[in-house]
């Protein structure tokens, strides 16, 4: 009994903990506000999205937002439904989190298991690709792409965000190898196992969390990346979900539908929020 009083004598509310616990929460409401607010714009009709001053509690609620994203807009920018730009951004999504993983798990492991000639060096390489801003490389990525003939495509996209995932999912998956003993691999090696046999079937394993934090890192980066898209992207249907949201406007005058707008936003952090 005495041992039950004192568990329940220690808790969020009680003590030292009282102040965070209350500061934590406020912050929590915080972040979730602008969240909140949005689910509740997309549930307004449109004459209501759009009133100034807003009223923040929706006087009636409608499912008309969500409907019509589905439908491309008569005379407006959205040629498509959302489902189109889904797999768009699906594909993107996949295929940069499939790049970065072999890569990247290819790549840590040699870093942190075989020795080479200059192989701090590279590393450090490596780590200074983190000090490039994304912005400063799309010139040059837009003229290999070029070259290639790869302007304009999902294909040609992935590639861009496969070499900017890359170096951050290099120092996660090289950091995850160098954590595991070595005396697994000595083991395995005295009975015979070669180095590809070592890797699959006992350092993948162990290094499965660290491939899994890469792998969320890219779909996230990817899923909701839009400056590169707009850039190496022209064609309305091969745009992914965040370029679809800024052709949410159905005005000719340039006017933005915001019960649309903030039904797409919903949709398009729906998956984020399902995989967290």
């Amino acid at each position: 009994m005495n041992k039950t009083r004192r568990f329940f004598s220690v808790g969020p509310f009680t003590g030292p903990f009282r102040g965070w616990f209350v500061i934590c929460l406020s912050l929590g409401l915080l972040f979730m506000f602008p969240l909140f607010s949005s689910l509740l714009t997309s549930l307004k009709p449109t004459k209501m999205a759009s009133k100034f001053p807003p009223d923040y509690l929706p006087k009636e609620v409608t499912l008309n937002n969500y409907e019509r994203i589905f439908v491309p807009a008569k005379g407006g920018f959205l040629e498509y439904g959302a489902w189109h730009y889904t797999v768009n951004s699906l594909i993107l999504a996949f295929g940069t989190v499939i790049g970065v993983s072999i890569l990247a798990t290819l790549a840590g492991y040699g870093f942190a298991r075989f020795k080479f000639f200059g192989k701090s060096a590279l590393f450090a390489f490596v780590l200074l690709m983190f000090m490039i801003p994304f912005q400063a490389l799309l010139v040059p990525l837009f003229r290999i792409l070029a070259n290639f003939h790869l302007t304009n495509s999902l294909l040609g996209v992935i590639f861009v965000y496969i070499t900017y995932n890359l170096p951050l999912s290099v120092f996660i998956m090289r950091n995850s190898f160098s954590e595991i003993p070595s005396a697994f691999e000595e083991a395995a090696m005295i009975d015979g196992a070669s180095v590809f046999r070592i890797f699959r079937t006992i350092m993948m394993p162990l290094a499965l969390p660290g491939l899994i934090s890469t792998a969320l890192f890219a779909f996230f980066a990817s899923w909701n990346e839009f400056f590169a898209a707009t850039i190496f992207i022209s064609t309305n249907g091969k745009y992914p979900l965040p370029v679809m949201l800024t052709l949410l406007q159905s005005s000719q005058h340039g006017e933005i539908d915001w019960g649309l707008m903030q039904a797409g936003v919903i949709y398009t952090i729906l998956p984020c929020v399902l995989i967290c």
